[in-house]
């Protein structure tokens, strides 16, 4: 049986809209990214060199946790967002702009290198694949007041981050495409993403 799916994307492809959807169609646990208990994610938008090596150190022990949890609980779980992405996408994209410093990123290196050997990759990974225009309006339409400092030219870093990440993913992957989908608002746009992971996951229950 398949206990852990994961949802993966930049900020504001929808991940959580989608790891909600799922969840109520199959009757899994959300294990959701929350945000407003994050001590640092504030601070970290304000002040990115300051704070970075703090988030991404908050987002890696989190997860693991997380992914810990699932593996050893009963239910399925479906995750917004994974361990991978803070180690692979973000955590190096900071490094390369200068953002955290090269000590620091040696340091969350060998603490993501020491954990990940624990770690048990997602079961499926869903990839949301957006352009800017699409996830800009995304992030401007939920109104997080952290998010407003966020740059373009951060999210399309961080884009082609995703991108060259996924391209060497080994593990069951569905991709979407969803800059001409809004499956929250268009029930033919929900129905295919469901009809596609029905038939990925038959072959993992």
């Amino acid at each position: 049986m398949a206990k852990h799916i994961a949802v993966a994307g930049n900020i504001g492809a929808g991940k959580t809209t989608l790891t909600n959807l799922l969840s109520k169609h199959y009757g899994w646990e959300m294990q959701l990214e929350d945000m407003d208990d994050n001590p640092y994610i504030s601070d970290f938008y304000e002040d990115m060199q300051r704070w970075s090596f703090n988030l991404q150190v908050y987002f890696l022990t989190t997860r693991w946790r997380h992914v810990q949890n699932i593996r050893g609980g009963k239910n399925t779980v479906i995750q917004d967002r994974t361990i991978y992405e803070d180690a692979h996408i973000f955590a190096p994209n900071l490094h390369a702009m200068g953002l955290m410093s090269t000590r620091d990123f040696e340091n969350y290196k060998q603490l993501f290198d020491a954990i990940s050997n624990q770690v048990e990759p997602p079961d499926l990974l869903i990839y949301l694949r957006a352009g800017i225009p699409k996830l800009v309006h995304q992030i401007q339409m939920r109104g997080r007041d952290y998010e407003d400092a966020i740059r373009l030219d951060y999210l399309k870093r961080l884009n082609e981050r995703y991108e060259a990440w996924i391209s060497n993913y080994k593990g069951k992957l569905l991709i979407f495409n969803v800059d001409d989908m809004d499956f929250q608002e268009r029930p033919e746009d929900a129905a295919e993403i469901i009809q596609k992971v029905e038939s990925t996951l038959n072959g993992l229950f």
